[in-house]
């Protein structure tokens, strides 16, 4: 039931490093964004995938982890993602990517989490030093960073409380909270 895969496909963090995912499971991800809607059907994303512990290396250190964590600066050695998948915009077909690569991103994590494994969108990227630490051309914008892998934390969903905040938390047994708006709250009459 895609209710049931949706609450799964939670934002994790923290991995088992030493999962390692396959090149071609990191295919078979790209395929499922290859046959997602896209705007005009310009198809104008191109992926990076990256499942070489050396690769991942290069990259790591150009994400930024959990803002709403400030004493926690991403995971630890042997917690990091065994992959990641970037999302590019091609801008020789358009410079206008609307909101392709989140439904992109979506799709991803989705299946994903249909192979037993989970992720983490991230947008907070030093763009600059991650181009160069890969060498990427300069067609191509970086937009975002799937980091993958099997996960190593629960992440529990509850209902935002009297307070109003809706800012994430990890208890102290390591439970990552994630407060969520009731959906009477959501819909407008």
């Amino acid at each position: 039931m895609i209710r049931d895969s949706i609450i799964k496909n939670r934002s994790y963090r923290r991995f088992y490093e030493e999962v390692s995912i396959k090149l071609e499971t990191l295919r078979e991800l790209v395929d499922l964004a290859r046959l997602s809607s896209s705007a005009g059907n310009l198809q104008p994303l191109k992926y990076i995938l990256s499942s070489d512990p050396q690769k991942n290396a290069l990259i790591f250190p150009h994400l930024a982890w959990a803002g709403y964590l400030k004493d926690w600066s991403g995971p630890c050695e042997g917690e990091r993602p065994s992959a990641y998948i970037i999302i590019l915009g091609d801008k020789e077909i358009t410079h206008s990517f609307g909101c392709d690569h989140g439904i992109a991103a979506q799709s991803i994590l989705l299946g994903a989490t249909e192979k037993g494994l989970g992720g983490c969108i991230i947008g907070s990227i030093k763009r600059q030093g991650l181009r160069k630490a890969l060498d990427t051309p300069s067609r191509y914008e970086i937009l975002l960073v799937l980091a993958l892998g099997k996960p190593k934390e629960k992440v529990v969903i509850e209902t935002v409380g009297s307070t109003r905040d809706i800012k994430y938390w990890r208890d102290s047994g390591g439970l990552h909270h994630v407060p969520k708006r009731a959906l009477d709250e959501l819909i407008v009459d």
